[in-house]
């Protein structure tokens, strides 16, 4: 090219959630079945969303007005009706104009690092959430940075490694919360969250929460939202309806500004945020017409009530199998539906495998597994050739320690039940391979 066209900062961009299908593709077009533990999709873990809510959609596709643009913000009667649900909880005061769509959280997260300086950075939680820590890391033409969260400690922050970093950084303008907390399944604490606030008064910084999560929480939890506890700082909270209603395929996501004329550079931040969304027109409507028909609807919570207590039993289920493991550090998880299992200090070493019956798969992992890489993730690979079963390394998110991230999304409990099952074997047998 004349000039270098590659940005610095696209090397950061990865997403091993994604990138983990490609090899079990090839494994599975061996001959061997696999079971998707990788990617956060309920439908696909044959979650079936109530007749009632399908017949509100498919009403909604009948009109002909379901098919036009919309304001480029979103629509108005739909921002309305959030703005209300928040207000509700007597935090944060929002109005519609306070609450932008987008394509998904995957264009809103895009859009926020986009348009922050590239010198100023968002530090965030490790193990991240890679569509986070990646685009942060593009911006900033840099490796990501992140505060400390502690699988000794129930997965919670380290609130000194977080405080420390931001004193100590000065191009730290904002702090990242995933609550409930993706990859580990941790639901930040209010205790917690109120030093979060105080960390970001103190150093004049604007908050970031996504909460796609939020709603998904089970077995006497509760999480607060951003709106609830953020006061009179500057923040963003990220929602949609991907995993609650759940509609991932609709890709429809929304930011709420919360405190945005409270400073005068955070409110001409959010303006950039809608005059980037005004150059595209608008978000996918369809979507956006039924979240106050199916929110707003009397059987939705009971609905949501159920499936939450579902998610907390399969919770409880791989708990009992996989928390007598001696190797791993275990925490049952309270929100969200994932789970970052961590192996204890030692336990991964090179050279350790499992029987894989299949020569073609057995000669594929070894040719993976043959160049030098983290040690989770060799371990990933080869639970994938001998048990089948597609799970994430958490070296790929962004962090130091070694283990993996399952979903808690499986319906079929025999499938559940005999997914974790081959996943506690396989880690009994790699690990006596050593």
């Amino acid at each position: 090219m004349r000039q270098q066209l590659l940005a610095e900062g696209a090397k950061e961009l990865s997403y091993e959630i994604r990138e983990i299908v490609k090899k079990a593709e090839q494994i599975k077009r061996l001959g061997l079945p696999i079971v998707w533990e990788n990617i956060g999709d309920p439908i696909q873990k044959h979650h079936v969303l109530p007749a009632w809510i399908r017949e509100v959609i498919a009403d909604l596709a009948r009109q002909n007005e379901a098919y036009s643009y919309c304001p480029s913000k979103g629509i108005l009667e739909t921002r309305q009706f959030l703005a209300d649900q928040t207000n509700r909880l007597g935090g944060a005061q929002i109005t519609p104009d306070d609450i932008c769509f987008f394509n998904g959280l995957g264009d809103a997260i895009a859009k926020v690092y986009q348009y922050i300086a590239p010198t100023s950075r968002v530090i965030g939680p490790s193990p991240a959430y890679s569509t986070h820590s990646s685009a942060e890391a593009a911006h900033a033409n840099h490796e990501p940075l992140t505060y400390r969260l502690d699988p000794e400690n129930k997965w919670y922050p380290d609130m000194d490694d977080l405080y420390n970093k931001v004193k100590y950084n000065p191009n730290v303008v904002g702090l990242l919360i995933i609550n409930p907390d993706n990859p580990t399944g941790m639901v930040y604490p209010l205790e917690t969250l109120q030093k979060m606030v105080a960390i970001a008064r103190e150093f004049n910084l604007f908050l970031i929460c996504d909460e796609i999560y939020l709603n998904i929480i089970y077995n006497g939890v509760r999480a607060y939202s951003l709106a609830e506890v953020i006061d009179d700082v500057p923040g963003i909270a990220m929602k949609g309806i991907s995993k609650e209603l759940p509609w991932p395929g609709a890709r429809c996501g929304w930011m709420e500004y919360y405190n945005r004329h409270r400073d005068a550079d955070f409110d001409r931040f959010c303006h950039a945020l809608d005059n980037a969304k005004m150059i595209e027109v608008c978000s996918t409507k369809l979507p956006q017409l039924a979240i106050p028909k199916i929110w707003g609807d009397a059987r939705f919570q009971a609905y949501r009530n159920q499936t939450n207590q579902n998610i907390g039993k399969r919770s409880k289920i791989i708990s009992d199998i996989l928390r007598t493991v001696p190797q791993l550090m275990f925490n049952e998880t309270f929100g969200a539906f994932y789970n970052t299992i961590i192996f204890r200090p030692g336990t991964l070493r090179p050279h350790q495998t499992m029987a894989i019956q299949r020569p073609a798969v057995r000669e594929l992992v070894e040719q993976w597994t043959a160049e030098e890489m983290p040690l989770d993730k060799r371990f990933v690979y080869y639970l994938l050739g001998a048990k089948g079963v597609c799970v994430v390394p958490i070296s790929s998110f962004c962090s130091e320690l070694a283990g993996f991230r399952v979903t808690l999304l499986e319906e079929d409990e025999t499938i559940l039940r005999h997914t974790f099952t081959a996943i506690r074997d396989g880690i009994t047998e790699y690990v006596a391979s050593a």
